[in-house]
């Protein structure tokens, strides 16, 4: 009965989305740069599906996976980006008790997906280079299909386990989030009940995930590195590291911002530097990896190319 109570009080509350606590002209400035920031990321993203749909060339396993990689980045900063930019002109930045949960449900999902796609572009290197005879085998399009399901379910799952715990705390009387989303250190923090078990589920999935993904990336790349070394000439080696400096670059900054936010023991103390480090995986990388493949990745920039010329031909 108790816990019917606690449900129904929580239900019925609202959060108040504290965002950043600067003048309003300041926050007329950070309106204007999330809103150039989304622009890019929608922009980017959609443009790498575009390129990737009508270009033939691109009809294989590793832009299928970029191709899904783009959308995630869509997805996950369309879920953060319009309410924070709503807040910042808005006097109410109230958000309810379900939209809470949902747009942390969804956020949760979409990162998470992607961490574990992340892992499935290291295999896919691995196949290609050390294992190029078999390649068209392993990397079958129903094969690529069930590894990106399988992405979205091992996402899903982690996302149905933290908005459960999360959700399934008491706020009492305090609503104002320090935050500019719906985020689980910021949730933790203004609950009034011992929060241990909900923080050391916070971890102990987090690592569980960065562990996994991890090791599946870094033993790729330790056979890819051993595979790529016995190449005899310079030039052949350079060719083939080059198709993973891309998928690198993203790892690397995907990781490491997500190791900081949710993986460290400690995490949760600090809201301005939690709100950074937010700002960094939510709208900085998702902008950043349309940018990292098309400008380092030749076969991506002769697309754009033959569909520019293609379009001055027309006219």
């Amino acid at each position: 009965m108790k816990n019917e109570l606690n449900k129904n009080y929580s239900e019925g509350m609202e959060f108040i989305l504290l965002g950043f606590r600067t003048s309003p002209d300041v926050q007329i400035l950070l309106f204007s740069l999330f809103l150039l920031i989304y622009m890019v990321i929608v922009v980017g993203n959609i443009s790498m599906l575009v390129v990737i749909k009508i270009n033939s060339r691109l009809h294989t396993p590793m832009y299928f996976f970029l191709r899904n990689l783009s959308y995630l980045d869509l997805c996950y900063s369309s879920v953060i980006a319009p309410q924070t930019l709503a807040t910042f002109l808005s006097k109410d930045k109230r958000i309810s008790y379900n939209g809470c949960a949902t747009q942390f449900f969804f956020f949760a999902l979409f990162v998470g997906t992607e961490g574990f796609l992340l892992a499935v572009m290291a295999y896919d290197r691995i196949s290609a280079i050390c294992s190029p005879f078999l390649y068209a085998v392993r990397m079958s399009q129903q094969a690529n299909v069930r590894l990106v399901i399988a992405s979205y379910i091992c996402g899903c799952i982690n996302s149905m386990i933290q908005t459960g715990f999360t959700f399934s705390l008491r706020f009492c009387g305090e609503n104002r989030l320090d935050h500019f989303f719906c985020d689980v250190p910021a949730l933790i923090k203004i609950s009034c009940v011992d929060t241990l078990v909900n923080e050391i589920v916070l971890f102990i999935l987090s690592a569980l995930i960065i562990i996994t993904t991890t090791t599946v990336i870094l033993v790729s790349y330790a056979c890819i590195l051993s595979t790529v070394l016995k190449i005899p000439s310079t030039h052949g080696r350079s060719k083939t590291f080059s198709t993973c400096s891309s998928h690198i670059t993203v790892v690397s900054l995907f990781y490491g911002t997500v190791f900081f936010m949710y993986a460290q023991p400690g995490a949760i103390s600090s809201p301005e530097k939690n709100k950074i480090i937010a700002v960094f995986y939510t709208l900085i990388i998702p902008m950043l990896n349309p940018l990292i493949y098309s400008l380092r990745n030749r076969e991506v920039k002769n697309a754009v190319k033959r569909i520019l010329l293609r379009k001055k031909s027309f006219h």
